[in-house]
């Protein structure tokens, strides 16, 4: 796979905005041509950088939903047994592996804090999960 060049940084980071903008409006907002865009998109997908465009709703589209960052700290060698022991919880929107003090990060999403209360006792349950520090996600200021 190639490195990306500024081109496929801007690229993306439009489509990270927008995912449905039409071809000839990011051509001219980057101020390369339609085929050019064409051709970077194609690319980009073909080596996997892009592996979709999803829909984002608004936060507040669902005031109901409760959302949080969770980060979890495995014991000794049985993170592969709680990442899927993790993956079977429907309210993990994204899990992932990290450095530091945490072995993972889990964004959550709940339909009310009963739920988030529940996740939460579920994921401490899992054994092999020796820490775990939760923050709920108030509002978002930048996606």
């Amino acid at each position: 796979m190639e490195r990306l060049d500024d081109l496929d940084r801007r690229l993306l980071s439009e489509l990270r905005t927008d995912g449905r903008a039409p071809i000839s409006a990011l051509a001219g907002r980057l101020g390369v041509s339609r085929a050019t865009v064409a051709s970077r998109i194609e690319r980009l997908t073909a080596d996997g950088v892009i592996v979709g465009f999803t829909v984002r709703v608004r936060d507040t589209a669902d005031p109901a939903t409760v959302r949080a960052t969770s980060f979890i700290e495995v014991e000794g060698r049985s993170t592969d047994r709680v990442i899927a022991q993790l993956r079977g919880l429907p309210e993990i929107q994204s899990l992932h592996t990290t450095n530091g003090g945490w072995d993972l990060v889990a964004e959550i999403a709940c339909e009310d804090l009963a739920a988030f209360d529940d996740v939460l006792r579920r994921i401490r349950a899992i054994e092999g999960v020796v820490n775990s520090e939760t923050s709920l996600l108030l509002s978002s200021v930048l996606r």
